[in-house]
């Protein structure tokens, strides 16, 4: 099973056609069906490392602002306990929880899989992203949830490369300051050559700009740990900038195309 890495913007994507849902629709058709999705997304971002292991989790509107549309929108896709028992399994030594009543799934999950697989008939799982931990952790943890992919697990991580809201220019839909793209690329030459190594792209003069908080950018550590565990690269199957200080990039460990 491929695993991947969505650039997921704004939770309005949920509602929109555009070139980024365009996109997660055409792979959610070329994927191999799979038997359950462990998402890790930017906005369960806590002080422990928890994971979803309810039958039926909810849909959470983590967010303001929005037209009710939004908030009205439901994914009941149910949950696997199993799956996340299997999680807890393979990061041992490493401690996890087992949440079975708070958490659910918010829109860095649902607003890309409401493209992907928009019936929601596929278990869906969330890990949360330990705030309290350094990078190197969670690039670990990734290594070790890789062999979920033999095992027919969609592992999924959704944030964004560059994220830093003070500085949206609205209105500029498809434009990305030099800075943005001068980080994203950096990050997608790592990605390409050595994924095991992604923390050196912490040392890049863009990083302060590119990424005031590190949530959104952390789920990438799992996904580069699954390729350092397989493939040993990561390709960038869409490059895309929009409102100066967003990326968009989205990345693939493993064959998408056939």
């Amino acid at each position: 099973m491929p695993a991947l890495f969505i650039g997921h913007g704004s939770p309005m994507n949920t509602l929109e056609e555009n070139q980024y849902t365009r996109t997660w629709e055409a792979l959610g058709q070329r994927l191999p069906r799979p038997k359950a999705i462990l998402s890790i997304s930017a906005h369960w971002f806590i002080g422990s490392t928890v994971v979803t292991a309810m039958p039926d989790p909810r849909t959470i509107h983590d967010f303001y602002g929005f037209p009710q549309a939004l908030f009205d929108y439901d994914y009941p896709a149910s949950g696997a306990p199993e799956l996340a028992s299997r999680v807890a399994e393979l990061i041992k030594p490493d401690w996890i929880g087992q949440d079975k009543d708070q958490w659910g799934l918010d829109h860095g999950t649902w607003s890309v899989l409401a493209h992907m697989f928009p019936e929601a008939d596929i278990p869906v799982v969330q890990l949360s992203i330990n705030a309290m931990k350094p990078f190197d952790y969670h690039l670990r943890l990734g290594r070790k949830l890789a062999p979920l992919r033999d095992e027919g697990v969609l592992i999924l991580g959704s944030g964004n490369v560059v994220h830093n809201l003070r500085l949206v220019q609205w209105g500029k839909s498809d434009f990305g300051e030099d800075w943005a793209r001068e980080f994203d690329q950096a990050v997608i030459d790592q990605m390409a050559a050595d994924p095991a190594h992604l923390g050196q792209v912490l040392s890049h003069p863009a990083l302060a700009r590119a990424l005031p908080t590190p949530d959104h950018f952390l789920p990438l550590a799992y996904v580069a740990g699954v390729a350092a565990e397989g493939e040993g690269k990561a390709e960038a199957f869409l490059q895309s900038y929009t409102m100066g200080s967003l990326s968009m990039t989205c990345f693939s460990v493993g064959n998408i195309v056939n």
